[in-house]
């Protein structure tokens, strides 16, 4: 029997773990926190699924990734809405025509809905900075609005960092909608699993030919040293090392560290049955924190109470969990010497967002964990 050594019990490790395992893998996988499932971990408190680390939302285009992780968990079907606070109203995200009327004076948002209907139709999604380099000056002047309002303030708090120093395919994720439908996915595949994304991942994680050990620091029991890996101080054999960790701690930050951004929690109990108009409410141009979630507004029964989730960024520091790779072209510069380093080692395979060091969905984790499985 092959033997594979997963670092990590996320989505990534998860998937990857399970697929080796079906196709005669020994696995073991090392997880040095004290529970599966990596940051998408959630746990149930007075009847209610809460996230520990941040909101997480299932939602997929891929049929293959959706059939492999119904094999798992049930469903419940979920459309995912968001609502920002925008001079004291709120208005849905991504920006549409319901946010469009709520916010300028009828006759100024009539006339926006009819040049843009004229330039684009209805129920386009545009990207905001297409509106803002459009030679029409009411699209142009509209563009810059809806980036003031909803876009700049929020990435500053989010990254740290101006928009125009981060990746622009980051900010090409929320688009405009030139129509009024307000989910915040169009994907074909949209729902939560029924009993959280923690019961999936220990059912994905069942298997006899999967061992997974918890509270154990994976770089402290191997090396990497001249393209061979060590593991215990002895030659790892020739099976694959898949590293889901900060691909920088892996090679001992030789050529520095790569920048982060970490998140801090503040968990709200409150005696009523809600908080806010929809799960998650933005706050772009207001407080510290970017945003407010409510839980009893996924898929939960009605309670008496509510739980919410006030979400606050911030740099990244050694004892941190890092959350969000900054991929600005200085720190894409330093990991590209970091993946010329992985191409020296055979058998060593980065997957996730820390071990590829890109900012990816649930869904790509899975995909991406699938396909190296189907190599191997």
């Amino acid at each position: 029997m092959k033997n594979a050594l997963i670092v990590g019990s996320g989505l990534s490790g998860a998937a990857a773990a399970r697929a080796l395992a079906e196709k005669g893998y020994r696995v073991q996988v090392i997880e040095k926190l004290p529970h599966i499932g990596g940051n998408a971990y959630d746990y149930t408190e007075e009847g209610i699924l809460l996230h520990k680390y941040g909101p997480h939302i299932y939602h997929t285009n891929f049929p293959a990734v959706h059939e492999f992780l119904s094999r798992f968990t049930e469903w419940t079907p979920y459309a995912h809405k968001v609502v920002a606070r925008i001079d004291g109203k709120f208005v849905p995200v991504p920006f549409n025509l319901t946010s469009l009327e709520t916010l300028f004076p009828k006759e100024e948002a009539d006339y926006i809905k009819v040049v843009l209907s004229a330039e684009y139709g209805r129920d386009a999604k545009v990207p905001v900075f297409e509106l803002r380099a459009h030679k029409n000056d009411v699209i142009r002047k509209f563009g810059d609005y809806v980036f003031e309002k909803i876009f700049y303030h929020y990435t500053v708090k989010q990254w740290g960092r101006k928009p125009e120093a981060l990746n622009p395919d980051i900010l090409k994720r929320v688009p405009v909608y030139t129509g009024y439908a307000d989910g915040y996915f169009t994907d074909l595949f949209q729902y939560m699993p029924v009993k959280g994304f923690t019961t999936m991942t220990e059912n994905m994680l069942d298997h006899a030919n999967i061992e997974v050990i918890l509270n154990e620091d994976a770089l402290l029991l191997f090396k990497l040293r001249d393209g061979k890996i060590l593991f215990n101080g002895k030659e790892y054999p020739g099976a694959p090392l898949i590293y889901t960790g900060c691909i920088d701690a892996l090679f001992g930050f030789k050529y520095g560290a790569l920048a982060y951004r970490t998140l801090r929690f503040e968990f709200e109990r409150h005696g009523r049955t809600g908080f806010q108009p929809a799960a998650v409410v933005n706050y772009p141009n207001e407080h510290d924190y970017t945003r407010i979630t409510e839980f009893t507004k996924f898929t939960c029964p009605p309670q008496k109470h509510t739980v919410i989730m006030k979400e606050y960024p911030g740099e990244y520091a050694d004892g941190d969990i890092p959350y969000y790779p900054i991929e600005t072209p200085d720190n894409l510069e330093i990991h590209a010497k970091y993946g010329a380093e992985v191409a020296g080692y055979k058998n060593l395979i980065p997957l996730g967002r820390l071990g590829r060091y890109k900012y990816i969905n649930m869904d790509v984790a899975v995909k991406d964990a699938l396909a190296v499985a189907e190599k191997l």
